[in-house]
């Protein structure tokens, strides 16, 4: 059997569906098909997980932010040690209407829970489309095929029209890509300010000029140990910002141990993305972090890049000229982002960072 086995005849199979991964769930599989085994059992179960009560997980109340320069300056600190230790951390009391938190997780929800025929509309794996769905953007090039599927807004800067948006989500994803718009400056005022530059250093760098809203999708998995909802992979943007509901799943690699992000009702989840690890030079992380599969579900996340990677620009990224020094020197290239992006793409996700491509 083994010989038989052709992995991308099996891929275009399940790719040529157009059902996704909820497809095969629909259909009543007991047994996951082989394209969605792990290569090697240690990307499930290298580490382990911590409980150790110094592994916890940070969250940062932002309460008062823009009212007292004192304790603004406490939530820059640490805004600040999370990105360095961390590379992630949750913020709550950022101003967004549960409602609307809601509203959008049940949004992404309706739209993969639609019959097949109504979301092929959507499908492709051109991401030069406004909206896209589909399952696992590197299908034929990862080694191996995560358990979700997935649907892409790109939002800004150029946005699609409401008519191209799924009806099933179109006013929330409107709403929440404004909301989204909001956090994403608060987030880079802290993280310029942090950093000990100008709080609009990063904002003038364009680091928010792009926003792209992915809706996952995580049906529950009959045998959850063989594979991944989402390989160990950092994000290729500056930076994101999660949305997840209450079944976790989500974890992070710290100190060698993966640990559980909690579901703290009304967080979003920020983490440090390549590009910001790049131009800070190593001082904030771009941290390896995965979704565990699960029998229960489905799992929704809602997850915002913050970055231009699909909307190609001229303009090259090196580290901040600023945070350099003769004990700092510059450890990357500077690159474009489409340049970045498209070597992460090609890549995949692979269990390595792209960065170490871009290193001097």
């Amino acid at each position: 059997m083994e010989s038989e086995y052709c992995r991308t005849s099996e891929l275009k199979a399940f790719d040529d569906t157009k059902a996704g991964v909820k497809g095969l769930v629909d259909a009543g599989i007991t047994k996951i098909p082989r394209i969605f085994h792990r290569s090697t059992l240690d990307d499930i179960d290298s580490s382990g997980s911590a409980d150790d009560s110094k592994l916890r997980f940070p969250i940062i109340d932002l309460e008062g932010v823009d009212k007292d320069s004192a304790l603004r300056k406490e939530i820059i600190d640490k805004v600040g040690n999370a990105s360095e230790n961390w590379g992630f951390f949750e913020v709550v009391n950022h101003g967004i209407p549960a409602n609307v938190m809601e509203e959008m997780l049940e949004g992404i929800k309706r739209f993969h829970e639609l019959d097949v025929e109504s979301k092929k509309e959507f499908f492709s794996r051109d991401y030069l489309k406004k909206v896209v769905y589909n399952s696992n953007f590197d299908l034929y090039s990862s080694p191996s095929t995560d358990w979700k599927d997935t649907i892409f807004f790109q939002m800004t800067p150029h946005p699609p029209t409401p008519q191209q948006l799924p009806p099933t989500c179109r006013d929330i994803v409107i709403k929440y890509s404004q909301e989204m718009t909001k956090i994403g400056n608060l987030v880079l005022e802290l993280l310029s300010e942090a950093l000990g530059l100008k709080s609009n250093h990063l904002k003038e760098m364009d680091c928010n000029e792009g926003l792209v809203i992915l809706g996952h999708y995580y049906p529950p998995c009959p045998q959850p140990k063989l594979t991944l909802g989402s390989s160990r992979h950092a994000d290729s943007d500056f930076f994101t910002v999660l949305l997840q509901d209450h079944i976790c799943g989500l974890q992070v690699l710290h100190q060698n141990h993966w640990i559980d992000v909690p579901f703290t009702p009304g967080a979003l989840v920020v983490n440090i993305g390549d590009l910001l690890q790049l131009i800070t030079n190593d001082r904030f992380i771009s941290v390896e972090h995965r979704v565990v599969a699960q029998d229960i579900g489905p799992r929704i996340s809602v997850a915002c890049f913050f970055s231009t990677l699909l909307v190609p620009k001229p303009r090259l990224y090196g580290p901040i000229k600023q945070l350099l020094s003769e004990d700092n020197p510059p450890k990357y290239r500077e690159t474009t982002v489409s340049a970045y992006s498209d070597y992460y793409k090609s890549k995949g996700l692979d269990g390595t960072s792209a960065l170490l491509f871009f290193k001097l």
